[in-house]
C-alpha cells in the first residue's frame, strides 16, 4: 500500500467519525433554534384556546317578525354569551333593520350592543345612529328596541336631520305601522327645531 492509498483510508476513516459527529452538531444546532422561538406557537394556541373558551360566534344573525308585522333582522360582527346573563348576548358592531308592513323601514347601527333573548330587546350601547326610510337621520347615547313590538326608544339626548330642518330632543320613540297607520316618530323632552325651508 502507498503512501497515497495510506493517506486515503485515513481520509475515510476520519471523515466516518467527523461527518456523523458534523451531523449531530447540525440537528443540535436546529433544536436550540427551533426551541429558542417557542413564544409565537405559545401565543397561537393561547388565542385559539381563549376564542374557544368565549364560545364567540362570527357574523351572526337574528331575524323575527313584530306582533304587527314588522320583519325585524339583527346582524354583527361577533356575539358571544354572556356568561352572568345565560339568556343575553354581548354583540360587536351591532346593526338592526326592521322593514314595515307599511313600505317604509328604520336601520339602527352602534359599535356594541346585546340582545336579551327572554325579554325580547335589542339595547344598542353607545354611541347609536338610526336612519329611517324617510330621510330622518338621528344619533344618540344608547337605544333600546322591543323585538316583539317594533317599537325603538332613545336612551338620552339626540340630534335630528329631518326633511325639513334640524332638531334636538331629550328622546324620541318609534312605533312601528299598525292598523293602516303610517309608522308614528314622537319627539319629547325638549324639542328644539331649526326650521329649513324648502326652496321649491
Amino acid at each position: 500500500m502507498g503512501p497515497s492509498e495510506h493517506l486515503y483510508s485515513q481520509l475515510v476513516g476520519w471523515a466516518k467519525i467527523i461527518l456523523p459527529l458534523g451531523a449531530l452538531a447540525l440537528l443540535s444546532t436546529l433544536f436550540l433554534f427551533a426551541r429558542s422561538t417557542p413564544d409565537q406557537d405559545d401565543i397561537t394556541v393561547a388565542t385559539v384556546e381563549a376564542i374557544a373558551r368565549e364560545q364567540r360566534v362570527s357574523a351572526p344573525e337574528f331575524s323575527g317578525v313584530t306582533d304587527d308585522g314588522a320583519v325585524i333582522v339583527i346582524s354583527a360582527a361577533t356575539a358571544r354569551p354572556d356568561t352572568d346573563r345565560p339568556d343575553t348576548m354581548s354583540i360587536n358592531d351591532m346593526r338592526l333593520r326592521m322593514d314595515n308592513a307599511d313600505g317604509s323601514s328604520v336601520e339602527v347601527t352602534a359599535t356594541e350592543g346585546e340582545v336579551d333573548g327572554r325579554g325580547q330587546i335589542a339595547r344598542f350601547l353607545g354611541l347609536a345612529r338610526l336612519i329611517t326610510s324617510d330621510g330622518y337621520q338621528m344619533e344618540t347615547n344608547g337605544l333600546i328596541a322591543e323585538l316583539s313590538t317594533g317599537r325603538i326608544t332613545s336612551d338620552g339626548l339626540l340630534e335630528i336631520r329631518a326633511p325639513f330642518g334640524d332638531l334636538t330632543a331629550g328622546k324620541v320613540t318609534f312605533q312601528s305601522a299598525v292598523d293602516g297607520k303610517a309608522q308614528e316618530i314622537l319627539f319629547t323632552d325638549g324639542v328644539r327645531l331649526l326650521y329649513n325651508p324648502q326652496t321649491p
